[in-house]
């Protein structure tokens, strides 16, 4: 069958993002934090090495997302054609209208303001990551592969999500054991013969 939607892609984390940390540019004169000295200088590199080996990994992406990409590198495209000669090129997928690097609260910021929009309880930005860890697990997709998605060394991280997944899973089983059986116990409530009833 041909008509399965957009093909898939794959991402590739090799590094993490990291917080910028400043210090004084101006000699400590300007009496405000180094973070928010006018003349601040960044004392650490924009990107690190994963934490562990685990979290070098390829993922899979659904087509519908390497679409929307696709998209955002038009519309980044535009950006850089706009930006001109202030425009720096660091090879950022997500990146400032001149091509920096985004501050890491941009997310942050940006994901409150989603959760508002969407009528949702506050969370935090992480919350997403254990989410999808749930869903995985729900989804009953193999352990191995979970561990793999999630950037996991261990399968002890896992027992983590037990307190959710179990209940959940337990529900979900009510409400199938209620879906397929429900008319048979009501049928012999009534003292009539489903058999019979089926006939």
């Amino acid at each position: 069958m041909g008509g399965c939607g957009p093909r898939p892609g794959t991402l590739r984390v090799r590094r993490g993002r990291q917080r910028p940390k400043y210090a004084h540019g101006c000699g400590e004169t300007c009496g405000r934090k180094a973070g928010y000295c006018p003349e601040r200088k960044q004392t650490n590199p924009d990107t690190a090495d994963t934490k562990s080996r685990a979290g070098r990994r390829t993922i899979g992406l659904p087509g519908q997302l390497v679409t929307l990409l696709r998209k955002h590198r038009e519309e980044q495209a535009r950006d850089r054609a706009d930006a001109r000669q202030l425009w720096e090129d660091g090879g950022w997928v997500f990146a400032t209208p001149t091509g920096q690097a985004l501050n890491p609260n941009t997310d942050y910021h940006q994901w409150k303001d989603l959760l508002k929009a969407a009528g949702l309880r506050d969370a935090r930005l992480h919350d997403a990551r254990h989410t999808a860890a749930t869903v995985l697990l729900i989804l009953g997709v193999p352990m191995p592969t979970v561990m793999s998605i999630m950037g996991w060394a261990s399968a002890d991280m896992a027992k983590r999500y037990q307190h959710v997944t179990d209940p959940i899973r337990q529900a979900v089983a009510r409400q199938v054991g209620g879906l397929l059986w429900q008319a048979d116990e009501e049928t012999l409530d009534r003292g009539e013969n489903p058999s019979e009833q089926a006939d």
